[in-house]
């Protein structure tokens, strides 16, 4: 069992300590109802909740330290020291790195950022340094991987104890490779405050969380900071990305050793690509890396998957992966779970149904354009929605973009606590302009099978928002429902029927 002094925990972090600076902690916790005896219990200020306000029941459950950003007077807890901080996020991130001795300094982590991308990124990135005898871990959308076993996670980029005790994990594993996804929430909360990255990449920036962040400009900042001072790493960044081109400046003038990636313009990106050819179920592209050309074959569709790959070859350079072993790795990489994933049945049935995460109006115009390059001369049908209690602005949005199919069926998402059909009509927002060429149905499943019936030989259905997710979220209710599966069960009814 781990044990660390306060005089340990905050020896780097700024701070009054009113008690026994020897007093020791066996945990540390963020919510007063997962306190154990002997924890350090952090007064966290929330969006909506004071943890200043849960100090009481963390000493009754038998917290021995209290972090806070001010004074908290208290009954009964004589024997309670108390650790007065300016940022108790910040305090929690850096008592975290040192409760399990600076774990990610221990092994090289990549970190991606960016709107759409990231977990595909980070797969890749796992994959070729997996290929290259590496122990690998992966942390993101998808889950927890370490050294091939996952753990399951609730956030993208987990709160600072457990991001950090995770590390660890790896540590302990012998891992010495992790990718990992880190979100703008994530960032801007400080989870990720003291983790040493290896390398830092940026994939783009489009429309999404502008209901925390408020404005594009914060989204980027918030962003950025994985690129500041604060996270000395190698950089790779996306160049053709007009916030990526202005992060490339900035990294510049810091001194970073940055790698650019973008489309062939004449030598513009270090890394760069030209000549694609997309299938069904492979993508041939040639890469330019760093001045030399390598043609290769590998199993992701898709344009968006073309950038994705270029970020992660370019992220394998900055380990110091040959280009040349970077690109064979490739040839072998597997398909990320909801990611362009083909449904099981679709060979046979003649009709392709692909289910994408696709859950912003940026990312779903790209995957719609990738089914078009598969469907060919046939039909692209597509079923979406929006999650309820986000960032509401892009609904319109996104039903605009979903117009790019041959037609569309808006039904409902993750609804969370909002009215599903009340999501859909700011989704229908954006497409009166063109009824013919969508209906509505807010029954998932429904949706998805109508979509099938509806698609002739040659057509292509793409269900987009959930990806890999098996669950909806209705009210306080999660319920199990999987696109996939969902997908696969009513091609059979199709072929049943026909």
């Amino acid at each position: 069992m781990i044990k660390k002094t306060c005089a340990e925990l905050f020896k780097h972090v700024p701070c009054t300590v009113i008690g026994d600076e020897s007093a020791e902690v066996g945990g540390l916790a963020h919510r007063s109802d997962c306190v154990a005896p002997g924890d350090a219990f952090f007064c966290i200020v929330g969006l909506s909740v004071d943890g200043h306000t849960f100090a009481q029941d963390a000493i009754d459950r038998g917290a021995s330290v209290i972090v806070a950003e001010r004074k908290v007077y208290l009954a009964d807890a004589t024997d309670v020291t108390e650790v007065i901080v300016s940022d108790s996020r910040r305090a929690m991130a850096e008592a975290s790195c040192a409760f399990y001795d600076w774990p990610s300094e221990s092994f090289n982590l990549v970190g991606v950022t960016g709107t759409n991308g990231k977990t595909t990124t980070t797969y890749l990135v796992e994959h070729i340094m997996r290929q290259m005898g590496h122990k690998t871990g992966v942390i993101g959308t998808v889950g927890i991987q370490i050294d091939g076993k996952r753990v399951e996670s609730e956030r993208t980029t987990p709160e600072s104890p457990d991001l950090q005790g995770m590390f660890a994990d790896m540590r302990n594993a012998g891992v010495t490779c992790a990718a990992m996804e880190v979100s703008s929430h994530a960032l801007d909360l400080e989870r990720t405050w003291g983790t040493k990255f290896a390398v830092s990449a940026f994939t783009n920036l489009t429309q999404d969380h502008l209901d925390y962040h408020k404005t594009f400009d914060a989204y980027f900042e918030a962003k950025a900071l994985l690129f500041s001072s604060a996270y000395p790493a190698a950089r790779v960044i996306n160049g053709q990305d007009k916030w990526g081109a202005k992060l490339i400046q900035r990294c510049l003038d810091a001194g970073d050793k940055v790698l650019t990636y973008g489309a062939d313009e004449a030598g513009s990106f270090d890394i760069a690509w030209r000549n694609v050819e997309y299938g069904a179920i492979s993508t041939t592209a040639t890469f330019n890396i760093c001045g030399e050309d390598f043609t290769v074959t590998y199993p992701l569709v898709g344009r968006f998957n073309v950038e994705n790959a270029a970020c992660a070859l370019g992220i394998a350079v900055q380990l110091g992966i040959s280009a040349q072993d970077a690109i064979e790795a490739l040839t072998s990489a597997s398909p990320v779970p909801g990611r362009m994933q083909l449904v099981e049945g679709s060979s046979s049935s003649g009709v392709s149904v692909v289910v994408d995460y696709a859950h912003t109006p940026d990312a779903l115009e790209k995957a719609i354009a990738s089914v078009k390059q598969i469907a060919g001369a046939g039909r692209t049908i597509v079923v979406f929605g929006c999650g309820g209690d986000r960032d509401s602005a892009k609904r319109p949005i996104m039903g605009k973009a979903a117009l790019a199919a041959d037609f569309a069926i808006v039904t409902s998402d993750n609804p969370r606590s909002e009215n599903p059909e009340a999501i859909i009509c700011d989704i229908v927002a954006g497409m009166n302009s063109e009824k013919e060429k969508f209906s509505v149905e807010p029954d998932r499943a429904r949706a998805i099978q109508l979509a099938i019936d509806a698609a002739s030989s040659g057509d292509v259905v793409l269900v987009a928002g959930k990806g890999h997710e098996n669950y909806q979220i209705i009210g306080d209710e999660k319920i199990h429902f999987d696109d996939c599966e969902t997908a696969a069960k009513a091609l059979k009814i199709r072929a049943h029927r026909s």
